[in-house]
C-alpha cells in the first residue's frame, strides 16, 4: 500500500489543478483581452453600487449576477475566438460565423445587464 494515494488526496489534487487552470485562464484573459479588462472594470464599478441600490438580497443577486454573466460569456467568446484562430488565419464562413455568434452572445449578456438593472431599479 506504500505510494498509493487515498481517494480524498487524489480529489484534492485534482481540485487544486482545476483551480490553477481556472486562475491561469483568468490571468490570460486579463492580460490579453481588452474587452475582458473593460468588463472587469465595469463589474468592479457596478457591483458595489448594486449593494447600495438593491433593496434586498434577490435584487442584489440579480444585479451582480447579470454582471458576472457578462464576464462568463466574454470568457467563452474568447475561448471560441482562440480556437478559431488556432485552426487557421484564412477566411472561412464558419470561422466568421463562430466569431460573430460569440460576439452576439456578449452583446446579449450586456443587454441583459441593462434590462435587469432597469427592472430592479424602476419603482
Amino acid at each position: 500500500m506504500h505510494g498509493m494515494n487515498k481517494p480524498g488526496e487524489r480529489h484534492l489534487r485534482r481540485l487544486r489543478k482545476a483551480w490553477g487552470w481556472s486562475f491561469k485562464g483568468l490571468a490570460s484573459a486579463l492580460r490579453y483581452e481588452e474587452a475582458f479588462r473593460q468588463e472587469v472594470f465595469l463589474f468592479c464599478l457596478l457591483a458595489p453600487v448594486a449593494f447600495f441600490l438593491g433593496e434586498d438580497g434577490i435584487a442584489r443577486a440579480l444585479m451582480i449576477g447579470s454582471l458576472l454573466l457578462v464576464l462568463i460569456v466574454e470568457l467563452l467568446n474568447t475561448a471560441v475566438e482562440s480556437v478559431v484562430d488556432r485552426i487557421g488565419s484564412e477566411s472561412h464562413p464558419l470561422s466568421g460565423r463562430a466569431k460573430d455568434v460569440g460576439s452576439a452572445a456578449v452583446f446579449l449578456a450586456l443587454a441583459n445587464v441593462i434590462l435587469v438593472w432597469t427592472l430592479v431599479l424602476l419603482p
